[in-house]
């Protein structure tokens, strides 16, 4: 999967969470949270989604790297197995 694929994914996935937000409007590098209004729920919501859907685990450790579009989208790309790219 390259950059592109991965964005797909996240704002799909986004999007199930907060339907009625514009995602092409948020700033890649804004808290996610924030920008969507979700609460800490609909975030662990969003991870598992993403983890079901590309089969990347993700400690909970790391889940301030998936604050923002952008740290999610480096984040999956650098953890998704060789195959996935």
């Amino acid at each position: 999967m390259n950059d592109l694929d991965i964005r797909k994914v996240i704002k799909e996935e986004l999007n199930n969470i907060a339907p009625e937000v514009d995602l092409a409007a948020i700033d890649p590098a804004a808290d996610l949270r924030e920008a969507l209004d979700i609460d800490s729920m609909d975030f662990l919501n969003f991870v598992t989604a993403i983890h079901h859907r590309l089969g990347v685990d993700i400690p909970e450790l790391d889940y301030p790297k998936l604050i923002t579009l952008d740290g999610a989208a480096a984040y999956l790309a650098a953890h998704l197995g060789p195959a996935r790219k």
